[in-house]
């Protein structure tokens, strides 16, 4: 099946919700979304993006079933309807990152994960045109860069007072009822809602009711949480125009000159949350000053693995005038220290591996680390976590040779390149440093901007330059003008991008050799040239 047509079809309809919501034409929005998800093409897609381009897709639900075949495919897109009784969600729980707590997810299965990628389709959009402009989180082109570059904005010309808070288990705690008013959709999408929300879990055999909350794991989870949440950035406006606040998800940050108007916001928060059936967290909630010591309290706050500061300088550096400060944004203490217990754990689970194996199993934490905090100030870090991987592994080459000489061990496990010496390589393989990563800043997008208002020149430019793009990927996305070399389409903020070799000669990098594709047109390709 042409997979062309039904992408431009979906998209086509969502563009115009999108401008009905920023119209306020609601009528026209349900009209719409009705029509959306009655569409054979949006059916298709949302059945290919949970059985096909999701990561979780083998992850089974209550009901065993994980991996579907092209035929059972069709039949899920023939058989999917809002109408079907909603089947309860299966519990999943992950350990948290560096943390002995463990979160919950909630699977549900694979019909019902595909009605929900329907129903996203069509709320989505709606939503997209309402969201306040410093939300960031588990929205279609906005990622974390964004937050952390609209807090450096908010933060060049003065000093200032930040509540920094986290709601208490945000996914977990939301008031069922609230959120259903909330959601303003037709009763047509708010009863399949209102299942989801209430089909109970199964969690080891037992049965669980629930009764409030939207369980992570389900494809809509996220964006209901979005909504629920949104109107804060409103409220804070109200009590002052001057104070700002950025959101990802459930952390945020309220920013202001006065300490009066913080205090006044964060009680406001409490009361607006508590409509909503949730509270913030009183151990991650804080109020500091970004220059200055408060309530014991040292000066700047972390917020999404970066610790935002100001620190004092003369007001006359090097000939220029300043302010007396500068605003330094850098990579945590907290997650640079899970970054060197990530690579020691690895290092210590590979005392018996060769040295190729643990090259290939450090480089991609090395360059996911290093590309995430790229935007920022890190190269001191970036540095010290150089020295620090070289004496970890230099610990590693020692314990396997106990009786050989430092020199020995040198020459057998390290190596020169470009300048550097302690390069640990085997043969042309070698580990990347932390180092060699350039900061590059990143540009906050803007602020009204939307994949569904169509500009997918701006949005190709964005992707090809985002600090965790593959560096082959920006470069084919730039040659190939942001389209899939297979179908054609643009390639939205969402879609799974993949490498495609021509000739299916994995070892042949050359560029005319290599196109970019989806993930599904990949698989297609394969198929096709069987």
């Amino acid at each position: 099946m042409n997979t062309v047509q039904p992408m431009y079809e979906q998209f086509k309809l969502q563009k115009r919700i999108y401008q009905a919501s920023r119209r306020g034409d609601n009528r026209q929005v349900r009209r719409l979304q009705r029509l959306l998800i009655k569409s054979w093409s949006a059916k298709v897609l949302a059945v290919r993006r949970v059985t096909q381009d999701n990561t979780g897709k083998k992850t089974a639900g209550v009901d065993g079933i994980k991996s579907l075949t092209p035929k059972q495919r069709l039949n899920l897109v023939k058989n999917l309807s809002l109408k079907r009784r909603v089947k309860p969600i299966r519990r999943v729980w992950i350990p948290k990152p560096g943390k002995t707590e463990k979160r919950p997810l909630g699977i549900p299965v694979m019909h019902d994960r595909a009605t929900q990628a329907l129903v996203k389709m069509a709320i989505e959009p709606q939503w997209e045109a309402k969201f306040e402009s410093n939300s960031y989180g588990f929205r279609p082109g906005r990622s974390c860069h964004d937050a952390i570059q609209a807090l450096h904005d908010m933060l060049r010309h003065h000093s200032k007072y930040v509540l920094d808070a986290d709601i208490s288990g945000c996914f977990d705690n939301i008031n069922h009822k609230a959120l259903l008013k909330k959601i303003n959709v037709s009763p047509y999408i708010t009863r399949i809602v209102k299942q989801w929300l209430k089909a109970g879990i199964l969690d080891n055999g037992t049965f669980q009711k629930n009764e409030k909350g939207t369980p992570q794991g389900g494809v809509c989870s996220p964006l209901l949480a979005n909504i629920a949440l949104h109107g804060m950035e409103e409220l804070i406006k109200s009590i002052n125009k001057n104070a700002y606040m950025v959101r990802y998800a459930d952390d945020f940050v309220v920013l202001h000159n006065e300490l009066k108007v913080i205090e006044k916001c964060k009680l406001a928060i409490e009361k607006w949350l508590k409509e909503i059936g949730l509270e913030l967290k009183p151990s991650k909630t804080k109020v500091v000053n970004t220059l200055e010591n408060h309530d014991g309290q040292k000066p700047g706050f972390d917020f999404l693995s970066f610790n935002v500061r100001q620190y004092k300088v003369s007001k006359y550096n090097s000939g220029k005038r300043m302010k007396g400060f500068k605003t330094l944004i850098k990579p945590s203490k907290n997650s640079i220290q899970r970054h060197k217990d990530q690579i020691k754990k690895v290092v210590s689970k590979g005392k018996a591996k060769p040295q190729l194996a643990l090259i290939k199993e450090l480089n991609p934490i090395v360059r996911g680390w290093t590309n995430y905090h790229s935007t920022k100030v890190s190269s001191d870090a970036f540095k010290y976590l150089t020295h620090f991987t070289v004496q970890t592994l230099m610990k590693w080459a020692r314990r396997r040779h106990p009786k050989k000489s430092l020199h020995w061990i040198y020459q057998k496990y390290f190596g020169y390149h470009e300048g550097y010496q302690w390069t640990f390589m085997s043969g042309n393989i070698r580990l990347l440093k932390h180092s060699e990563t350039q900061i590059k800043r990143w540009v906050k997008v803007i602020h009204d901007k939307s994949p569904y208002n169509g500009n997918w020149v701006y949005w190709s430019t964005r992707m090809g330059k985002h600090p965790e793009v593959n560096k082959k990927v920006a470069y084919l996305l730039k040659q190939q003008k942001g389209k899939c070399s297979h179908c054609g389409l643009r390639f939205n903020m969402e879609d799974l991008m993949e490498i495609h070799h021509i000739d299916k000669n994995h070892h042949n990098n050359k560029w005319e050799n290599l196109a970019l594709l989806h993930r599904h047109c990949h698989d297609e390709a394969h198929m096709t040239n069987a």
